[in-house]
């Protein structure tokens, strides 16, 4: 006979991160790198700087642009009282940044052969919200 394991505490709650100080800015038009470096924990301009970067076949600049990002919102997270697992839905937009930065990383660790890091990040993207890894 197979037991299911059930988490008997539950899932935590979801983290929801408070506004992104340079997401207006890029909504408004001003480029990413000149939000980057106004507001270097804006999670938005680390994505959107990796997003382009990738675009353009700039695998390792879209790297390391996905990896500040990516640690830029590990920061903000913890200081939001995530743990290291649980649910930061997409659904929340101040959450799309980290979550962006998580998906280019993946992407191009994939491209450069970092099957560890790849696996890594899409199985935390994953825990943050399946919906993202269908």
């Amino acid at each position: 006979m197979t037991h299911a394991h059930h988490n008997l505490l539950g899932e935590p709650p979801a983290t929801l991160l408070p506004a992104d100080p340079g997401a207006e800015l890029l909504v408004g038009g001003t480029d990413p790198a000149e939000v980057a470096a106004a507001h270097p924990t804006s999670r938005a301009a680390w994505a959107a700087l990796a997003d382009q970067a990738l675009a353009d076949g700039a695998t390792i600049q879209a790297y390391a642009y996905a990896r500040t990002g990516y640690h830029r919102g590990l920061d903000a997270l913890r200081r939001n009282g995530w743990k290291g697992h649980g649910p930061v839905p997409w659904s929340h937009e101040p959450n799309r940044g980290f979550l962006r930065c998580v998906t280019v990383l993946a992407a191009a660790a994939e491209r450069i052969g970092e099957v560890d890091e790849q696996e890594r990040c899409t199985e935390l993207l994953r825990d943050c919200d399946p919906s993202l890894t269908g």
